[in-house]
């Protein structure tokens, strides 16, 4: 009778607190539960649905047939996809270092206390909250061939007009540099944000021990916003992989599909030329090859703590 006496308080206090723990999971789920069924209803069904589309010929209107792999070997012949690669992969190559570099640079500058420091940090930014439709209507008048501002200032100043969005040669670039000018706030953002955490006592030592701006710059900037700049190249890759909206508010893919990049060319197919189940096997091939970067960049960055342990 004792002994059962005694495990008598021991077993409420375990049931207690199995109901305590019960309590806490009922109120996180209770939490968690709406954004996990939005998750689930938004993005990784619709995300099974597209892959098992990427294998019919359905054009959204009827379930269509199953092709099997046909999709993605017809992707082997298609030069316009090959095109929106190489269109797609000349944003990255110019775009990623280039929001870098100027947007740490930026950062820097920012980082200084001088009257109206907080008007500029505004008109830094403002161009990224600033609807993409509208910068794509306003960027199509200033750069448009035959009647944009550019080339009226331009013949205003006797100098020879361009092509612009108008040409094959000059209308990616054009939208590379108009993307960059528009997202590079947020790298601006995040850089400052990361450069005002540094401890002021090391940047002070730095000033004692005679380090002038371009290395204290070097030696203690650079390194102590290197995961910053992990994390911003990687959201910069996804950012550029799937550029879209200036596409379809300027050129919509020309002149020549010299400006189609791999998200316009999925929704061309899809919802201009009826070809889901092939848009759909382009997108999961962008999804492919995205994921298969982010496990390169992780594996690079693994291989590189491990040396420096």
């Amino acid at each position: 009778m004792s002994g059962i006496a005694a495990g008598a308080p021991a077993a409420r206090h375990a049931l207690g607190w199995n109901r305590r723990k019960l309590g806490d999971h009922v109120a996180g789920w209770s939490f968690a539960g709406p954004a996990t069924l939005i998750l689930l209803g938004f993005s990784l069904v619709p995300m099974a649905w597209a892959l098992a589309l990427s294998f019919t010929d359905s054009d959204l209107m009827r379930a269509g047939t199953n092709v099997g792999a046909a999709n993605y070997q017809a992707l082997l012949q298609d030069p316009v996809f090959f095109q929106a690669l190489r269109n797609t992969g000349l944003i990255v190559v110019l775009y990623l270092p280039a929001s870098l570099v100027i947007g740490l640079t930026v950062a820097v500058l920012l980082n200084r206390k001088v009257r109206g420091i907080g008007f500029y940090r505004t008109c830094f930014l403002v161009p990224y909250v600033v609807s993409a439709t509208s910068v794509g209507l306003l960027m199509g008048y200033i750069f448009d061939r035959d009647f944009g501002l550019l080339n009226g200032v331009l013949a205003t100043l006797g100098l020879p007009v361009q092509g612009l969005l108008g040409s094959p040669s000059q209308a990616m670039l054009v939208l590379t540099a108009v993307f960059l000018w528009t997202r590079f706030g947020f790298t601006v953002v995040i850089y400052l944000a990361a450069i005002q955490e540094i401890s002021k006592e090391v940047l002070d030592a730095a000033a004692i021990d005679g380090a002038g701006r371009w290395s204290t710059f070097r030696h203690i900037i650079v390194p102590s916003v290197r995961p910053m700049t992990i994390f911003l190249a990687v959201w910069g890759l996804i950012d550029a992989l799937q550029f879209f909206d200036l596409v379809m508010t300027t050129t919509q893919g020309g002149p020549a599909n010299s400006t189609v990049t791999i998200v316009y060319y999925v929704w061309q197919l899809v919802f201009k030329f009826s070809a889901a189940g092939y848009g759909a096997a382009v997108a999961y091939t962008l999804f492919a090859g995205m994921l298969l970067l982010m496990l390169l960049g992780g594996l690079v960055v693994l291989l590189r703590r491990r040396a420096r342990a």
